[in-house]
């Protein structure tokens, strides 16, 4: 299905306001993330004009939290998506470049990291390392470096046996150079495409994991986070739970609506 330049226009806009937002939290912010007031528990959005979506079971600002859960969430899809990139780029020339036991090492990575439910190896990686930030930010790395490494394998295959990267070769240059000025910049929009239809991936792990309760830990707080704490008041204080998975809906939609548009920009196939 063709995606309109309206459509995306009008994701590419949600996603801005989301990633403004965010980064903005500490200012935009009227309340801490953690202020309490105890005598406003479970206030429903637009109930007071000083909590315009409500407070939760803690009478915690919901609008203040949603503000630095969009921030901690998207901090952790964008480098999360950033490291995979470079990981799975880095490891599929590698494997492109060299063969044998090299290629075959980063195959085997590959074959294994897609046929195991990856919230499996989420949880045991957790189980030893931890529920850190950064080993969140590790996982998300983990869970899409397979698909870079493939496609980053695959195309520079394609720039070797076609014989210009020998050919820089035997002109002496060094393999980092070919790797950087040759051969990257032509599989560069095919990985920004896979960035952008990655990252919706990247805050579902990440909302999943919160929500399980092995994410984003107190006192931080996250998207998923949220829908965690609220999943027990949605038959008494729905908004607690139902205004942050909103977010996650609308982020991911609009993430995804934006990178179809961009995958039939920069791939003449998909147009």
């Amino acid at each position: 299905m063709t995606t309109r330049p309206a459509l995306a226009i009008a994701a590419g806009i949600i996603l801005a306001v989301f990633f403004t937002a965010g980064l903005l939290a500490p200012v935009l912010a009227p309340y801490d993330l953690e202020a309490m007031d105890l005598t406003a528990r479970l206030l429903m959005p637009f109930e007071s004009a000083a909590h315009i979506l409500g407070t939760d079971e803690l009478g915690r600002d919901i609008f203040s939290r949603l503000l630095y859960s969009i921030r901690m969430s998207f901090v952790l899809a964008v480098v999360g998506t950033l490291l995979g990139a470079v990981i799975g780029t880095l490891l599929g020339f590698l494997a492109a470049r060299f063969g044998g036991i090299v290629d075959d090492a980063v195959n085997c990575g590959i074959d294994f990291t897609a046929s195991l439910p990856f919230i499996i190896l989420a949880l045991t990686i957790i189980a030893f390392l931890g529920t850190d930030v950064t080993v969140i930010i590790v996982i998300m790395a983990v869970y899409g470096w397979d698909r870079y490494a493939r496609l980053t394998r695959n195309l520079s295959r394609s720039a070797y046996t076609e014989g210009y990267a020998c050919a820089l070769e035997g002109l002496g240059l060094p393999t980092v150079s070919i790797a950087l000025r040759h051969i990257l910049p032509n599989i560069a929009s095919a990985l920004v495409v896979n960035m952008a239809l990655n990252f919706p991936g990247m805050i579902l792990l990440e909302t999943s994991l919160s929500f399980l309760g092995v994410g984003v830990q107190p006192p931080m707080s996250s998207l998923g986070t949220m829908l965690g704490f609220g999943r027990d008041y949605l038959t008494t204080a729905w908004w607690i739970a139902v205004i942050p998975g909103l977010v996650i809906v609308v982020s991911t939609l609009s993430m995804s609506i934006l990178g179809d548009w961009v995958q039939q920009k920069l791939e003449p196939a998909a147009r």
